[in-house]
């Protein structure tokens, strides 16, 4: 079991960021970073909207441009240190392929009592899981505890079940409460998906009608096989609704009042 000074230096969140000063889902992405900081023992500043308004004007813009438009321009990775530090950074935003996803499965990460499913300081071991992937010829790693998928390394995956209903892993089984998960639930349940959470064992993900990873960096993407092994039927209306709900994310400037 892992136990990190590192984890509980910062907490952080990678937001969608335009090049100028608006945001995807800010407020979301800052109440979690309270939740979390809350957790990790970090105080979070009243004034944290405020502080971050003011860095992002002077925020260095990537040269690489995402013109994907089921994705933002770029990333804006927004950290608290457990100093009080509050710092602003953009990051390219990377082009995923418009075919379906190969994920690599990967034993998860254990981490200690509080720090299990936050966004910590020490986000080494998903680096290295998305390297894993990566020299194994897959997109993701796919990180799985006890046999259970748990949590993708930039990414949160949710299947669609034989019986109509979305799953994706519980937060108390270590896995991100996501906020592309946040905003895509209201539309999938209006259109007759439930979203439940439940523990995605290896018997659910094979008779799974088809499944989606999703993420602020990547939007909603198909995922197509985990290992080789075929997963459902990409493309179909799990992912369709979850793609034009996330076509329908806040992107905005005026995020201080949500803080």
């Amino acid at each position: 079991m892992t136990n990190s000074e590192e984890a509980h230096s910062s907490v952080w969140s990678a937001i969608g960021w335009d090049g100028h000063k608006s945001l995807t889902s800010a407020s979301l992405h800052f109440d979690r970073m309270r939740r979390h900081s809350r957790r990790l023992g970090i105080d979070f500043p009243d004034n944290f909207g405020e502080q971050v308004s003011s860095l992002l004007g002077a925020v260095l813009v990537p040269e690489d441009r995402n013109d994907d438009p089921s994705q933002d321009p770029y990333l804006m990775v927004i950290r608290l240190t457990s100093e009080g530090v509050v710092s602003a950074t953009g990051a390219v935003n990377r082009k995923w392929p418009p075919r379906p996803l190969s994920g690599i499965s990967i034993s998860a990460p254990t981490w200690e009592g509080d720090i299990r499913g936050t966004k910590h300081g020490d986000y080494r071991p998903y680096k290295e899981a998305r390297l894993i992937a990566e020299d194994n010829g897959g997109d993701i790693g796919l990180l799985f505890e006890n046999g259970c998928l748990i949590d993708g390394d930039r990414c949160a995956p949710l299947l669609l079940d034989s019986d109509g209903v979305a799953y994706h892993a519980p937060h108390h089984d270590g896995a991100l409460d996501s906020v592309t998960l946040h905003v895509i639930k209201p539309y999938l349940e209006e259109s007759g998906i439930p979203v439940r959470t439940a523990r995605l064992t290896l018997g659910m993900i094979e008779r799974s009608s088809e499944m989606i990873v999703c993420g602020s960096g990547m939007g909603i993407k198909a995922l197509g096989t985990i290992d080789g092994r075929k997963i459902g039927k990409p493309h179909g209306p799990l992912f369709s609704i979850s793609q034009e709900a996330w076509s329908k994310r806040e992107i905005s400037s005026k995020f201080l009042e949500a803080n």
